[in-house]
């Protein structure tokens, strides 16, 4: 018996598409492995953000004219912080909550530097 092959001419393309994940979901995935070091983010946000970033803000708001709405912002910067570290909240939660704090926090403080620093009105 005797073998009879055949060479087939068929064409074949195949195109792989290689996808990457966005920005957003790389660094949402950073956060979520951050949770063995929820401690130490814990530690960070809260001294970082109640011991430097809140009291800039809000000496930049009253230097500004005291402004009521950017005194009342960079409470509720640093409220919502808080909250978020204190309810014991995973890190891919409490990560981004600090960083939209901190956008907050340097807006209030470019809004307090066009209104213009007027040392007179914070008396």
């Amino acid at each position: 018996m005797t073998t009879v092959t055949y060479p087939h001419t068929i064409a074949t393309i195949y195109n792989e598409r290689i996808s990457y994940p966005s920005i957003f979901t790389r660094f949402m995935n950073w956060s979520n492995h951050q949770q063995h070091n929820r401690l130490l983010w814990l530690a960070i946000v809260l001294m970082g953000h109640g011991c430097i970033f809140t009291p800039i803000t809000v000496v930049a708001a009253l230097l500004s004219g005291t402004s009521l709405v950017l005194f009342t912002l960079a409470t509720a910067a640093m409220a919502m912080v808080l909250v978020v570290n204190l309810a014991a909240l995973p890190t891919k939660i409490t990560i981004p909550i600090f960083i939209l704090s901190l956008i907050i926090d340097l807006g209030i403080i470019i809004a307090s530097a066009v209104i213009g620093f007027n040392f007179e009105a914070s008396y």
